[in-house]
């Protein structure tokens, strides 16, 4: 049996414990406890994200910052039914809500900002130079971008759709599954030249 302490302190990658990803406003402020159905499953499909996803970022631009994570069914479902910017719980199934498996299979997904980016975007940077390099160096599923400091609703599934859509101007879908970029791959690194290298933090030796 699962106590929340100890499933707060599940390591789930290098860089994140489950606790990073169980905090929600929503279930603060209205006192709806955020705990998995299934915690093995919600642990399985987290550490896939945070090692295919959240890691590779952090190593690339320093911190990161986890805007929402994991949502129980429950806790999804009364921020949906009071429009409290949840999708509902089918559309939620293998990306927020990491315990239950989507149409498309296994997933898991978060919100997140990147602080380094964030700031650059603040003096004008276009999203899409981030959105370009996020297509060419990591795994995603399901990638969608919004106005408040360039953050990003993030997704890993076992069967990716490889999708990009923004609430930014140019607002829709700058990729649809299964298309390929309207950019080539030398003005895509154009955009982004000037980034930091792929994971070229470094880090104190492990053990």
């Amino acid at each position: 049996m699962w106590s929340l302490e100890t499933l707060g302190r599940v390591r789930l990658s290098r860089h994140f414990y489950m606790r990073d990803f169980l905090y929600s406003e929503i279930g603060s402020f209205h006192r709806i406890p955020n705990i998995p159905e299934d915690p093995d499953l919600a642990i399985a499909h987290g550490r896939r994200l945070c090692e295919e996803l959240p890691d590779p970022l952090q190593e690339t631009f320093g911190r990161i910052a986890i805007r929402s994570g994991y949502r129980s069914p429950e806790l999804n479902a009364y921020g949906n039914a009071r429009k409290l910017n949840c999708a509902s719980n089918d559309a939620n199934y293998g990306h927020h809500i990491w315990d239950r498996v989507g149409p498309r299979g296994p997933g898991a997904g978060t919100s997140l900002v990147i602080p380094w980016f964030a700031d650059r975007y603040d003096g004008g940077r276009d999203w899409r130079d981030l959105a370009w390099w996020i297509h060419d160096h990591l795994p995603y599923s399901d990638l969608w971008f919004f106005p408040k400091l360039c953050a990003m609703n993030l997704s890993w599934s076992e069967a990716p759709r490889r999708t990009i859509s923004s609430y930014i101007a140019p607002k829709g879908q700058l990729l649809a599954a299964g298309a390929e970029p309207g950019e080539g791959l030398p003005e895509r690194q154009a955009r982004y030249g000037d980034f930091p290298a792929y994971r070229g933090i470094a880090y104190p030796a492990g053990p």
